[in-house]
């Protein structure tokens, strides 16, 4: 029996069941959990506080509020595992349970984002449509994984031993075992069935839950996940370094990495990936459907023969895109992380700049450096921590019923799709092969959409959560969802589970998702 299950049993909680019948609990309910108190768990700080019908607010520091209208429910605020630190520093796990109103029986983990260090807006927002999971009745957690910060890149708690912990992987597990327990005194009846989700750490929070607690969770969705975030700063800082040798040089010196091509070559690449693949899944619509059979090469653009104007690139330039797009390797030939796909959100630039105007942080001079920074990448605790990549072992979560959906955008320019599509396929070698694989989880690739979600011409608002429901609860195995482009002109495409993808018919509207079928590269 395990511990959310003792739990429930302490309470005197009967088993439940998800289903259209919720269960109502109101303000007076909610008032009750004020100073809420779990056997077994040091909780302190405990707020309750009914929030009535109203908007949602922003879930977290990189994402918007979505524009509904949320139904009542009740917010608890608490801090697990209090305690003095490092430095006299104060830790604990902060987290926040929204419990709706009406309840359909499941709990929710909505996963955090950068080194985290703030407790986001419990609503369930992502890729579940255009209602956040809150407003679909159900119950949803989140945490700060065991720090508070100012903001999301501040990592001043790695000198403490067990916030690093925290942060690696144990709050997950924590929290989630309160807030079942929690959702159970509630209610009066346990979870019927728990769900996570989340986009870049909460991506790589979303393949922790599944590995290391294969027994919590029904279903995980994994966003862009930041599995290798010590490679993946390599893979950008060498993408910033190769376009450097090309760049124009600043009044400090240095080179100025985003005018190492012209707005007007960065757009001559675009439509140079256009003209190589566009056309590869049946229709010219300017997105990229058929990855895997996209080959651009950027030489094709360089200036001479029918290439003329200030959009053709110089030999040295084109070479530089070549390099920094093949990904960073040693001197000796070794290959620190994935090479990036040419795509047609690589030139945006709103939100995280795509990969043609380099890294958002300042990279490191040379080639060398990067090769320094390696030893430092194949050596690092904290970065080891958190390295879910080669863990692929999940016999305990997929024989139990669990199923695990990926996706990341083509244009990220943070974590290169191409490596999360390498540890799906190291995930089917492990467990029986692709088939196998596919019997439990699927991975879905966004063309033109950057980091997590945005791209000027990506159909990015997609319901990946009602289809990992339907999958677990129903059977049904999602072999597309429909994707829809937030901004005009209005187009709809199905996102095929990979290594399909979506191939015009050749019959009816090109701009709607029923015109388009599943097909093998």
């Amino acid at each position: 029996m395990n511990r959310t299950v003792l739990l429930a049993v302490a309470f005197g909680c009967a088993a439940a069941s998800a289903s259209a019948q919720p269960t109502v609990s109101g303000a007076t309910e909610c008032a009750g959990l004020r100073n809420v108190q779990l056997p077994g768990f040091a909780i302190s700080e405990s707020t309750a506080r009914w929030i009535p019908t109203g908007p949602a607010p922003a879930p977290g520091q990189f994402t918007p509020a979505p524009a509904v209208t949320l139904p009542a429910y009740c917010r608890v605020d608490a801090v697990l595992d209090r305690r003095t630190g490092v430095g006299g520093q104060q830790y604990g796990i902060g987290f926040a349970l929204a419990l709706p109103e009406m309840w359909n029986g499941r709990l929710l983990f909505q996963g955090g984002s950068g080194f985290n260090g703030q407790v986001g807006a419990p609503i369930g927002a992502g890729p579940v449509g255009e209602m956040p999971a809150l407003g679909k009745g159900f119950a949803v957690v989140s945490t700060d994984s065991g720090h508070r910060s100012t903001n999301a890149f501040d990592t001043a708690f790695i000198v403490d031993q067990q916030a690093s912990l925290d942060f690696a992987y144990r709050a997950v597990d924590r929290v989630t075992v309160v807030a079942k327990a929690i959702v159970a005194q509630h209610y009066r009846q346990p979870v019927a069935r728990s769900y996570y989700t989340g986009c870049s750490t909460g991506g790589r929070e979303a393949m922790q839950a599944a590995q290391r607690h294969p027994t919590e969770f029904d279903g995980v969705i994994v966003g862009a996940p930041a599995m290798r975030a010590n490679y993946a700063a390599l893979g950008t800082d060498w993408v910033s370094v190769q376009l450097n040798q090309v760049a124009p040089r600043g009044a400090n010196g240095q080179p100025v990495t985003r005018e190492a091509l012209s707005s007007t070559q960065k757009q001559a690449v675009i439509e140079g990936i256009l003209n190589a693949c566009d056309a590869n899944d049946g229709v010219q619509d300017r997105l990229v459907f058929n990855v895997t059979a996209c080959k651009f090469d950027p030489k094709t653009l360089v200036c001479g023969g029918g290439n003329t104007g200030a959009g053709c690139l110089t030999a040295a330039q084109a070479s530089a895109v070549e390099r920094a797009f093949a990904g960073p390797r040693t001197s000796g030939g070794r290959q620190l992380y994935s090479p990036f796909p040419f795509d047609t959100g690589i030139a945006d630039t709103q939100g995280i700049p795509g990969l043609l105007h380099g890294a958002l942080i300042p990279a490191p001079a040379s080639t060398t450096e990067i090769e320094a920074a390696a030893r430092w990448a194949d050596t690092d605790g904290p970065s080891a921590l958190t390295n879910t990549a080669y863990w692929t072992n999940m016999t305990t979560f997929a024989n139990r019923g669990g199923k695990m959906l990926f996706y990341h955008g083509v244009s990220d320019p943070t974590f290169s799709a191409l490596d999360t599509i390498d540890y799906y396929g190291r995930l089917g070698q492990a467990n029986g092969g692709a088939d196998a694989v596919r019997e439990w989880s699927r991975l879905f690739l966004v063309p033109g959409m950057v980091h997590c979600a945005g791209g000027s011409m990506t159909t990015d608002a997609f319901d990946l959560l009602t289809a990992l429901v339907d999958w677990v609860e129903r059977g049904i195995a999602p072999d597309a969802v429909v994707a829809t482009r937030r901004a005009a002109p209005q187009l709809t495409r199905p996102l095929c589970a990979y290594p399909r993808y979506a191939h015009y018919t050749g019959k009816g509207d090109p701009q709607q998702a029923a015109s388009f079928e599943c097909r093998a590269p």
